[in-house]
């Protein structure tokens, strides 16, 4: 398993309705996510700074290479783009973080 943590952004007045929306995650969407390698899925908010921080763990990151093309993908960043910072395609903007530490 690889780890993989990345930071997003989201907009002022959104905190409940970003988790509003993720309580509620799609089974379609959950589905697409493990049949794709990942696991142990967490996002974090800094309420202070709306800075979310999202890590995971992947069986293989080639498998994630093709997600953002499935429908069900599209979809959900469609449905997320109001309430977050996101590229021309929908997609988060989402920065990969180095790690630097850990403790097994």
């Amino acid at each position: 398993m690889i780890r993989r943590a990345f930071t997003m952004k989201l907009f002022p007045g959104f905190e409940e309705e970003y988790k509003k929306r993720h309580d509620r995650l799609w089974p379609e969407l959950k589905d697409l996510l493990k049949n794709n390698g990942v696991h142990q899925y967490s996002i974090y908010l800094d309420k202070d700074s709306l800075t979310l921080f999202g890590v995971m763990q992947v069986e293989d990151p080639l498998l994630l290479q093709d997600l953002g093309e499935h429908p069900v993908m599209k979809k959900w960043w469609s449905y997320m783009r109001d309430i977050m910072d996101t590229n021309p395609d929908n997609s988060p903007v989402s920065v990969p973080l180095k790690e630097v530490f850990y403790l097994p």
